[in-house]
């Protein structure tokens, strides 16, 4: 088992950053209709080939897209090498299903990494374990052939021994020909999900523990996630904010919840379901009040560009960011409960405590337990001073004498910033 010393080594630069881009993109940027419109329509490998063909994304430029991601203060970015579609964004040795066999004509992902890397930000590479398209993965309930009884009978004989020999060696490539990988997010397990008689795959069908051993052997530092069926360096939420901090078995872990602007990872032209700036600030407050990270996900579209929602999106958090990240950077959880509709978060050094304000209240806010411990009070977007006192039973809502509680006075109007923030 590794030390708990080099274990807090590694994740220390992940802990701090708090807020990173995840980036969903493949052929499913075609269809633009979900990435996972191949199983959700049940479409056939024969089918899909149209959008292996057409896929040319001549407006690719992950220099901008890690401009973007620096400005809305995202510290790492993670990309799809592979996602459950089975076409790879490098050239793989391994397999014709990539992107230098399409009119894209180049490996995708060189340019990423080194976009992230002149933008200070941390790379890493996301790697589907499904594969809709490789000749020796079974049918599961997830496949899109899986209604298909041909298709089923057919794929009795494959050997998912030699398809985790492929993961294996699509892993090493990705881990020797790129330099330095900060993550690795593999997706994902579902042993108990049978679907009629076809089993849920697991540990035994990736050969998990052989594949952590190689990973660890070639990059010992990588992060590794927890979709492996196995341990991983930390736990990722999708598609929820936790209540509490993330515990296993009543052991605090480290955790990064991963989250969509509007409920599709990949480009999906036709959805509305996009949530506010604000709510995607809240999010991310939110998780690290509970010692938690964010992965906020972009689907660029087919010809390699972020829609415009996308990238107003981003601008609005960038824009909070500038005047509000040092209540998020290397901030967590404080030993004190927030009043009503607040989140705190606090830096590791202890001096300084950051009171996030999601409902904005009628003049006063209570804060219990401060009155002895804060010696100054600002807000944080423009550092003017908020009126604090200790109470005393002076108002007829105020605590009685003795509890310690802190009295700010904020103005009636709310301060034009996304979550107001005082620095205490």
């Amino acid at each position: 088992m590794e030390a708990r010393a080099n274990y807090e080594r590694r994740i220390k630069w992940f802990k701090e950053a708090r807020f990173g881009m995840f980036i969903h993109w493949g052929l499913y940027a075609l269809p633009a209709r979900h990435e996972w419109v191949k199983s959700r329509e049940r479409i056939s490998n024969e089918e899909y080939e149209k959008y292996f063909k057409h896929f040319n994304p001549d407006l690719y430029d992950p220099r901008e897209w890690a401009r973007m991601a620096r400005q809305a203060g995202m510290r790492h970015m993670v990309i799809t090498s592979k996602h459950h579609e089975g076409f790879c964004l490098w050239d793989s040795d391994l397999t014709d299903y990539k992107a230098t066999n399409t009119p894209a004509r180049r490996d995708l992902l060189q340019p990423f990494v080194d976009a992230a890397r002149a933008e200070g930000l941390r790379v890493g590479f996301y790697y589907s374990l499904l594969d809709w398209h490789h000749p020796e993965y079974t049918p599961d309930i997830h496949h899109p052939m899986r209604d298909n009884e041909e298709f089923v009978a057919q794929a009795k004989g494959r050997d998912m021994r030699q398809y985790a020999e492929y993961v294996r060696g699509q892993i090493r490539e990705l881990l020797i020909r790129y330099g330095k990988i900060d993550i690795l997010w593999c997706d994902f397990s579902f042993p108990g999900r049978a679907y009629k008689d076809m089993p849920g795959k697991g540990k035994a069908d990736w050969e998990s523990e052989k594949l952590v051993a190689l990973i660890r052997e070639l990059m010992p530092d990588v992060l590794l996630n927890n979709r492996l069926d196995l341990p991983g360096d930390f736990v990722t939420p999708e598609q929820y904010q936790p209540r509490t901090a993330v515990q296993l078995e009543g052991v605090p872990v480290t955790w990064e919840a991963c989250q969509t602007f509007s409920g599709s990872w990949g480009y999906d032209r036709d959805n509305l379901d996009w949530k506010t700036p604000d709510m995607l600030v809240r999010m991310l407050i939110d998780g690290v009040s509970k010692d938690g990270n964010l992965l906020l996900n972009v689907g660029p579209n087919a010809r390699g560009e972020f829609e415009p929602r996308a990238v107003q999106m981003l601008e609005a958090i960038g824009g909070w960011m500038r005047l509000h990240n040092r209540s998020i950077y290397g901030c967590g959880p404080a030993p004190f409960t927030p009043p009503p509709d607040c989140r705190y978060t606090m830096n590791t050094v202890g001096d300084r405590l950051y009171l996030h304000i999601f409902s904005w209240p009628f003049k006063h806010l209570y804060l219990d337990g401060l009155a002895d411990k804060v010696e100054y009070a600002q807000f944080l977007h423009d550092a003017s001073e908020v009126a604090m006192r200790a109470t005393g039973g002076v108002l007829s809502t105020a605590p009685a004498p003795g509890s310690n509680t802190l009295l700010l006075q904020v103005p009636i109007q709310k301060p034009n910033v996304l979550v107001p923030v005082v620095e205490l």
